[in-house]
């Protein structure tokens, strides 16, 4: 009888390259797309190394190691942010390359011998996903368990802040409002389905519900930081910690964080610096927040064209960051009022968009005051906003202000 078990250990590197091409050629495994090469192979070729004992007729089959290497990639694959349907995908791919690869090896084998390479192979590929769908789930549970932490302990300091500024109260309580019910709803739906069908813990619907649980729970400790932070500057507890920074190296690290959220949208980000702000007094870390912000919201609101972020020495004593989109634009009448908790203008354009919390600006206008900035903005509606923010120049050269 022909063992095809030689001919797969012979083709496992080609087996390897061939799949990973197949995986980031298809539009519908995204998460691979930001992986390195390593990223996506990781513990495949010893699964395939294991599925060729399974074939061999000589050897004794290595299925621990397939279910261990299972098992490892289930949750690797959890923390590179897959989906339960991309996980499947991956794995049906690599069923497919498997036998593109062998074929001419089949070709020559009898149809018994054809037969049997297939039910193992197949057996294999159903028991790595089973395995890894296993882990995969634990993981995001483990994730969902986290965040509940989470949770509990900004909504433990929330009340307590809430206490002291009820301004805001009823505002927040709409904006908590979708979110706490998507995560309640599915969760209920999730529990409901375990409950009655056990042995469908792992199937992709209830992994799809475990997401839109994790997805919405990330909103809201988002939207719940944010409203912290804004009771943090209003209470005064923000403290600046200034030492000299590279604006331009500053600006790289947030375009490099925001980067993936204008690809996904096809947006192009243009970045200018001026290199004479190599040594600017501020405090990095609250800089930093200010201009991922202004990113965030031009992308957020922008469909198609460029994001565009500039810094410029005006004077000897100030300097500017700008950014600049060419998004839906903001209504003159609303420009005023754009700075305000929780307020979002509304054009009819579709301004309300749903990972908004409504106090990126609001916070952006508070961290610029604490800085001894000023912040101005010009928008028209259908052709885009522009966001300029002016700081005291302040160097360890001597220049400017001290």
């Amino acid at each position: 009888m022909k063992d095809f078990s030689i001919a797969l250990q012979d083709k496992i590197d080609i087996i390897i390259q061939k799949w990973i091409a197949a995986v980031r050629s298809d539009d519908r495994l995204e998460a691979a797309k930001e992986l390195t090469y390593n990223g996506v192979r990781d513990g495949v070729p010893f699964v395939l190394q294991a599925i060729a004992t399974m074939l061999s007729q000589s050897q004794e089959s290595d299925f621990q190691t397939l279910v261990e290497k299972s098992l490892e990639h289930g949750t690797l694959r959890a923390q590179q942010g897959y989906d339960a349907e991309e996980i499947a995908r991956e794995y049906r791919l690599l069923r497919w390359v498997i036998f593109s690869v062998l074929e001419p090896e089949l070709l020559t084998a009898s149809a018994a011998e054809v037969s049997r390479a297939y039910r193992l192979i197949d057996t294999a590929i159903d028991e790595v996903i089973g395995k890894c769908f296993q882990t995969y789930t634990l993981e995001r549970l483990r994730e969902l368990e986290e965040l509940q932490n989470q949770l509990k302990l900004t909504n433990q300091e929330l009340t307590r802040l809430v206490r002291a500024n009820q301004e805001n109260l009823s505002h927040l309580a709409h904006e908590l409002k979708t979110p706490l019910a998507s995560i309640i709803g599915y969760s209920d739906l999730f529990l409901r389905q375990q409950q009655k069908h056990p042995e469908l813990k792992d199937t992709v619907p209830n992994l799809g519900h475990i997401e839109k649980v994790l997805t919405n729970g990330r909103q809201l400790l988002r939207l719940i930081n944010d409203t912290l932070e804004i009771s943090r500057y209003e209470a005064g507890n923000i403290k600046l910690q200034l030492s000299t920074i590279n604006l331009q190296e500053a600006i790289a690290t947030v375009i490099e964080i925001v980067e993936p959220l204008a690809k996904a949208k096809g947006l192009k980000i243009a970045v200018e610096c001026d290199s004479r702000l190599d040594r600017v007094v501020t405090d990095y870390l609250r800089l930093q927040q200010i201009i991922t912000n202004l990113a965030s919201n031009a992308i957020r609101y922008t469909e198609a064209g460029t994001v565009t972020v500039t810094s410029q020495l005006l004077s000897e004593t100030h300097w500017s960051i700008c950014v600049v989109d060419t998004g839906i634009g903001i209504a003159s009448e609303d420009c005023d009022r754009i700075f305000q908790p929780y307020f979002r203008a509304d054009n009819n354009r579709g301004s309300y968009i749903p990972d908004s919390t409504g106090l990126g600006l609001a916070i952006v206008d508070r961290l610029v005051k604490l800085l001894q900035g000023k912040i101005e903005l010009t928008s028209q509606i259908g052709l885009g906003s522009s966001f300029t923010v002016i700081f005291p120049y302040l160097s360890t050269d001597g220049g400017g202000e001290n």
